[in-house]
């Protein structure tokens, strides 16, 4: 590269977020969007995008956004996503038995003030962890 291509480059901007969508797959859509209303008290939205059924998480305008999936290959060693449950993690915890889920790790705390952390194994088998400041 010369160095002129190098002193009108644009420097890389640091974003926001570092999560801006995640999806987590369901081998039955709806059994796995049962079991996220079920845990989080909150509904999903149901859509086809791109021909795709999905459900969607709620979130807050401008927040991160993320959906279920159907596919035929959950895994609890695919991608890690902590859903936001804060105020409520022991909660959360209690409904994942009764929904069809497992708690693999149990509620601890993080150092420096973070907040609080859980790992579930959803009803599809997706490993997820739980966050929560409170």
């Amino acid at each position: 590269m010369s160095q002129t291509a190098t002193a009108t480059a644009a420097p890389a901007t640091v974003p926001a977020t570092a999560i801006s969508w995640f999806e987590i797959p369901a081998a039955d859509l709806e059994r796995a969007r049962r079991f996220y209303e079920a845990i989080l008290e909150a509904p999903l939205k149901a859509l086809c995008f791109e021909g795709e059924d999905i459900a969607v998480f709620p979130c807050q305008e401008g927040g991160v956004a993320g959906c279920l999936l159907e596919t035929a290959h959950p895994s609890p060693h695919g991608t890690q996503v902590y859903l936001n449950v804060n105020g409520r993690l022991d909660r959360t915890l209690e409904l994942v038995a009764a929904n069809g889920g497992r708690v693999e790790e149990p509620k601890r705390e993080l150092p420096n003030g973070i907040g609080w952390v859980a790992r579930i194994a959803d009803s599809e088998g997706n490993r997820v962890g739980l966050h929560a400041m409170q």
